[in-house]
């Protein structure tokens, strides 16, 4: 009986932590990090405005000089060797333009050294380069690659705008307009950056980011421009008129684009080079909004690439409800009444490519109102499932609808946009473009929606019957499932088992019986799991060496939804959720969520309560509730 005081325990303990941590709208506003590079724009940002917002602006600087490493970089994850060269020059650009360091100071003179090292701004990344290119630091290409006039062309061209996924969309439209106009804007702050450049062959200093195979592609978008019927000026004129359009019908109620940082920032410059004033109400409105997704992380501001309110709400409600709280209880009703207020009712660019479908997902923020996506959808309609009222009940019917209609002609599940995988675009010339600039089908998206289908509904059998199959067809060799919105193989194979378990596949399955060999066999000698955000860039299972809370609960989750003893890799597991369930070290801090290899991780705040929840619920009703004390 010992363990099971212990499980039911930690399971109460962590009920109360998220009970009381939730906000008065119901909803849980747990932080949603980035890293410094979201900090490190916004002080750019307002500087080339001339915006002077002093106190933020200094208090941004303090957070990214607090995340220096001692060579002087600043990394994307604590197990990444040196350190990302393109974010330490972001970092030591803001800070100088901030005015609050001098280029002198120790902490800018170690890290001029680090850039310096890695050879300077020409080595750095393309996003870092066209950061630095709209604010006047670096060269335009004489030819930018890709033609304005490609917002033009229809959705039925081989290649498209509606081709690329709405991330990319929302985020690559500004900036090609940028490009094509080659703005740039300087003010009498801007610092110089001569002294990062390395060796300085200025006509060269974008082809370190081009490939033979890119270069292809460039050729066939221009050509394509080049059949559009029209004055080449007259096109370009409405390629302009077309991509502000498309950028002002996209801003959400708090006035961001798509209420993601990073397309805000793009819209507020490429507004800017068309002509807008700083002082546009609608550029002023965008800087608002991006400063309400501010929040506060060890004493320190941070600028978060979005806010996570929408899945941070749905994941702890159904967790909650997992963990033996009842549908009654005033945090269940608050949450669920916040996320059926969050349903979105309007159509938004997911209808391009899924022209029956009718409104009913959900978003991952709180302002999202035309971009809902699979995953958020999901995780709400698994909160809101008991829920009683008619109401709730028409709810349910939209979201699964909607759900069920944007699963892809492959059998699984993308995150945004259904049928958009045009392996041209994997061509391009960008880290991870195969996930970024399409949307295809992943192990995260179609584990968990067959989860939940096979959980909670009746009449989806053939949808999920489209799903395993293609779960079945891209298991790797040694028996995981990689992951695209999670680090990474843990959390695909974990998404892949629990929802093929939901749909009814037997743990005797050869495939599933090869899945949970592998997570044994990489289970770390503490009984935990950890891995690598390396994974992601190497594209193979890269232990982290240390275990953390979040990975191990995937693992053992996993594990039991497909294991029907209690086993040894069971029970160690479930300890070291219990015995390290208030760790607070580096491990609790580490990124579990991936949004572009090599340059962008996420830190879910929620995560370490959420997932050990999760799990250890599963466990106790499983194995506990039997008499097993074991």
């Amino acid at each position: 009986m010992r363990n099971l005081q212990l499980v039911k325990a930690e399971i109460n303990r962590l009920a109360e932590l998220l009970k009381s941590s939730q906000s008065h709208d119901g909803s849980w506003a747990y932080p949603f990090e980035t890293g410094i590079m979201t900090d490190a724009y916004m002080i750019i940002l307002l500087r080339t405005l001339d915006m002077k917002d002093e106190q933020l602006i200094q208090k941004l600087a303090d957070r990214i000089e607090s995340r220096q490493e001692e060579s002087g970089a600043w990394k994307l994850f604590k197990d990444q060797e040196e350190g990302s060269l393109s974010l330490t020059i972001d970092a030591y650009y803001a800070l100088l333009y901030s005015g609050y360091r001098q280029r002198q100071d120790p902490h800018l003179a170690a890290a001029r050294k680090f850039i310096l090292s890695k050879g300077g701004i020409k080595k750095a990344g393309m996003f870092t380069k066209i950061m630095l290119a709209m604010t006047g630091q670096y060269p335009w290409p004489v030819l930018f690659p890709v033609p304005i006039e490609i917002v033009l062309l229809p959705p039925s061209s081989p290649i498209s705008i509606y081709q690329l996924s709405s991330f990319a969309r929302i985020n690559l439209l500004p900036v090609i307009l940028l490009g094509s106009k080659k703005f740039k804007r300087r003010t009498e702050n801007s610092p110089e950056l001569n002294e990062i450049y390395g060796t300085r062959e200025r006509e060269e200093l974008w082809e370190e980011s081009r490939t033979d195979e890119w270069r292809k592609l460039v050729n066939i978008l221009n050509d394509m421009a080049d059949s559009l019927i029209g004055l080449p000026e007259r096109l370009r004129s409405m390629a302009y008129e077309g991509t502000k359009q498309y950028m002002l019908e996209r801003i959400e109620p708090d006035g961001t684009s798509l209420n993601y940082f990073s397309s805000t920032f793009y819209m507020i410059f490429a507004l800017l080079a068309l002509g807008y004033s700083p002082k546009d109400p609608v550029i002023i409105k965008a800087v608002k909004g991006l400063k309400g997704m501010s929040c506060m992380i060890d004493g320190h501001i941070h600028i978060q690439l979005t806010d996570a309110k929408v899945w941070n709400t749905a994941l702890i409600s159904h967790a909650l409800q997992e963990g033996g709280v009842d549908q009654s209880d005033a945090a269940i009703v608050k949450a669920n009444k916040y996320l059926l207020s969050k349903q979105h009712t309007r159509y938004g660019d997911w209808t391009v490519h899924n022209r029956r479908g009718l409104p009913g997902g959900w978003g991952f923020s709180n302002f999202n109102t035309i971009h809902p996506d699979v995953d958020d959808t999901a995780a709400s309609l698994r909160s809101i499932h008991n829920q009683p009222e008619e109401a709730a009940e028409k709810s349910r019917q939209k979201g699964v609808q909607w759900a069920l209609s944007m699963q892809n002609r492959d059998g699984g599940w993308p995150a945004f946009e259904k049928n958009v995988d045009n392996r041209l675009l994997n061509l391009v010339s960008i880290p991870g473009a195969e996930f970024i600039l399409t949307d295809p089908s992943t192990a995260d998206l179609t584990g968990r929606t067959i989860e939940y289908l096979g959980t909670f509904t009746t009449g989806a059998e053939a949808s999920i019957k489209k799903g395993i199959g293609w779960l079945k067809k891209n298991q790797r060799r040694e028996g995981s499932w990689y992951g695209r919105w999670g680090i990474c193989y843990l959390y695909g194979t974990w998404a892949a088992l629990t929802g093929l378990s939901a749909a009814g596949e037997k743990p005797d399955e050869v495939y599933i019986r090869k899945a949970a060999e592998w997570l044994k066999s990489v289970q770390n000698e503490d009984g935990g799991w950890g891995e690598s955000c390396r994974s992601d860039i190497e594209k193979r299972y890269v232990p982290l060496e240390n275990s953390t809370l979040t990975h191990t609960a995937w693992a053992v989750d996993a594990l039991i939804a497909v294991s029907n003893e209690n086993s040894p890799e069971i029970r160690k597991g479930i300890a070291f959720l219990i015995r390290e369930g208030q760790r607070n070290d580096w491990t609790t801090d580490y990124p579990k969520g991936q949004g572009m290899a090599g340059f962008l991780y996420m830190h879910y705040h929620s995560y370490r309560y959420i997932w050990p929840l999760l799990a250890l619920s599963h466990y106790e009703k499983k194995f506990m509730q039997k008499g097993s004390s074991e």
